[in-house]
């Protein structure tokens, strides 16, 4: 039985400041970590470090241009607030490559990317791209733009910048209140249209 929450999919709530959430072209609003149980992670980081609940987002294929080519993965996430950073669980649900698959190399658990979210996406592009580093994917996810550059060599993980929209701030802001209001219950909590599911035991 589905039961309701601050519902992802709703049009009428407020854009607040998410958790001191995303400000300024260099704020860090999200660590970004490649799991292999996506909800065993995720129930991990809430009996551990107490941060939830988990949002567990449906599976989709993520259509991207992965150095240079076409391509679409098939992955799942999972986020939560955990004070003025989000934390999100990916995981990939098929052996194609992008720019999660490349990253893997025998991690059990890896912090792939820090990321961004700016009003000027194509001026933030072209920042990181002056300074030498490759775009190393680039996908539309829903109504906002994403790109990955290849900081690696340098800093250890990709830097995503996410293209600052009206809508993912609403999801932002839902997010971030439902886990500011957390009581401990239902830490995995898979999404739906009507609410949210706990996974069965």
């Amino acid at each position: 039985m589905s039961r309701p929450e601050h519902s992802l999919f709703e049009q009428d709530w407020p854009v607040s400041d998410p958790g001191g959430g995303p400000a300024g072209e260099f704020r860090f609003f999200q660590l970004g970590f490649l799991v292999d149980d996506l909800l065993e992670a995720a129930a991990r980081w809430a009996r551990v470090f107490g941060v939830g609940p988990f949002h567990v987002m449906p599976v989709v294929d993520q259509q991207a241009t992965y150095r240079g080519e076409p391509a679409t993965v098939t992955i799942q996430i999972a986020v939560a607030q955990a004070g003025p950073v989000q934390i999100e669980l990916v995981k990939q649900l098929c052996d194609r490559p992008g720019i999660y698959r490349e990253w893997r190399r025998g991690r059990v658990s890896a912090l792939h990317q820090l990321c961004t979210v700016t009003p000027d996406y194509e001026g933030r592009k072209a920042h990181y791209a002056q300074l030498g580093y490759e775009l190393a994917c680039e996908s539309v996810s829903g109504s906002f733009r994403v790109a990955y550059f290849d900081t690696s060599a340098d800093f250890g993980f990709y830097t995503e910048v996410v293209e600052q929209t009206p809508n993912f701030l609403v999801q932002l802001d839902r997010i971030s209140r439902t886990c500011a209001e957390w009581d401990g219950s239902d830490p995995v909590r898979l999404i739906t249209r009507g609410g949210y599911q706990v996974p069965r035991a």
